[in-house]
């Protein structure tokens, strides 16, 4: 029998971190189990990360508020707290301000600690480095940034998706005074000239909600990318998505044939082809798992950007206000790639593969998480593929994991007691990086480790 409490440290507090560190200390008060909970994060506050940390208001969540709840068993419960903590009632089909889903999480934490484990929590504001220890310890010891040392029974990472990728960019830009290499870390923009044209490299959400933050009269911001494409708009008034007709085809080819053919039908039906989209939401992890690699591959390279706008879509709010900003010149989109950038009198000369340049008073990265793993720059990500903890997931996205979460080692075991959840399983399971499919795998781990409590100390 062992007498100490187990430790389990979550490295990271934004959502996934948060939702898992919640769901923890009610799943151990359940099983009668003692628990001692670290939570790892620089971060100021809770429940943020990068997702929700915007104090914008016109940065929106872009799924519904009521089917953003972090717990299944209670749908309403977001769209509950924004009642009680608002100056109006927020309907379950609204979408409200990213700020207020972080405040939401944080707040749920905190009621945890308070109806659960008063002295169970403690926060951590530094940034964890290395996983240390011999391979077969039953204690992992967390390195921070500081030189102090977390001791654990068991670690989840809840890493969210990473910082963006930097593989566009010229040689000359990066370190440069007027480029934002991370447009979501905090003050990343206080350097940006109010009076001058910007480039955003990159037309995804991340793009839509900074040309709002930016735009104003007097200068155009200017967002480029490869294709050009802006994500679609929620429809007003969403059509039900049904069950799927019999299951789609086990390969690319036929599942794009039947996509096609579903997106006719509930234009037919609906007047509206997003249901067919939406219908797929439950199902693509197993679709994703069932393709053979090379249809994966093909997916990433040919069809990737084009699912990515179908299927994370813009508030209508969003898309009219940028429809706006776009007809009043204040924000121009189109299809470009950088190949060149030099400084300019107060900014960057910019050169593009189509002969064309610009100057800007910046030019900020908007192209999203850096998708290879192999790229990363996180120390902990570096030092856990360094030393063969972990190892890359399919397709080099994320880390390799188990059915279960568990990290899978550079020799194909999974031995250590550490686990990740959300978008670092991307290359196992691909739709992982949304609330619906993160706060699922939170309550699984969490009830997993507390289990695990349980019958250690007992």
């Amino acid at each position: 029998m062992r007498e100490h409490t187990f430790r389990v440290t979550v490295v990271g507090a934004g959502a996934a971190g948060t939702l898992t560190a919640t769901r923890l200390l009610e799943a151990a008060h359940e099983a009668g189990a003692r628990v001692a909970l670290t939570l790892v994060d620089p971060a100021p506050g809770t429940g943020q990360g990068v997702a929700y940390a915007t104090q914008d208001s016109r940065h929106l969540l872009n799924v519904p508020a009521g089917r953003m709840s972090g717990h299944p068993d209670r749908p309403d419960d977001f769209v509950r707290w924004l009642a009680g903590h608002g100056s109006r009632t927020v309907g379950a089909g609204e979408f409200a301000p990213r700020s207020a889903y972080g405040a939401y999480l944080a707040a749920g934490l905190d009621e945890a600690v308070a109806r659960y484990g008063a002295g169970a929590l403690r926060r951590v504001r530094e940034r964890a480095v290395r996983l240390a220890g011999p391979d077969g310890d039953a204690t992992q010891r967390i390195a921070l940034s500081s030189g102090a040392v977390v001791d654990a029974d068991a670690v989840v990472l809840a890493l969210g998706a990473g910082a963006p990728g930097l593989g566009w960019v010229p040689g000359r830009l990066r370190g440069h005074q007027h480029f934002v290499s991370d447009p979501w870390r905090p003050g990343a923009l206080d350097g940006v000239p109010a009076d001058t044209d910007v480039l955003l490299v990159g037309t995804g959400l991340t793009a839509c909600d900074l040309a709002l933050s930016l735009a104003r009269p007097g200068r155009t911001v200017h967002a480029v990318s490869r294709h050009g494409l802006v994500p679609y708009v929620h429809a007003g008034k969403p059509a039900a998505s049904g069950p799927l007709p019999g299951p789609p085809a086990a390969d690319l080819a036929g599942l794009r044939r039947w996509l096609a053919a579903r997106a006719a039908y509930h234009r037919r039906v609906h007047g509206d082809w997003r249901p067919a989209v939406d219908e797929l939401r439950p199902h693509t992890t197993a679709l994703w798992q069932g393709l053979p690699a090379t249809d994966r591959d093909r997916f990433l390279s040919e069809d990737l950007r084009l699912w990515e706008v179908l299927r994370h879509r813009l508030p209508p709010r969003t898309a009219a206000a940028l429809d706006a900003a776009r007809q009043s010149g204040q924000v121009s989109v189109r299809a470009g790639v950088v190949a060149d950038a030099e400084p300019s009198p107060g900014g960057v000369r910019v050169s593009f593969t189509d002969g064309g340049t610009g100057c800007f008073g910046a030019v900020v990265n908007c192209t999203g998480a850096e998708a290879s793993v192999r790229r990363s720059e996180d120390a902990l990500v570096k030092d856990l593929l360094a030393t063969g903890t972990a190892r890359p997931g399919p397709h080099d996205l994320g880390l390799d994991t188990a059915p279960d979460g568990r990290l899978v080692a550079a020799d194909g075991g999974a031995r250590r007691p550490v686990w990740t959840l959300g978008s670092p399983r991307r290359g196992n399971l691909w739709e992982t990086t949304a609330i619906p499919e993160i706060r699922v795998q939170a309550i699984q781990l969490a009830d997993s480790l507390a289990k695990e409590c349980s019958r250690i100390i007992r």
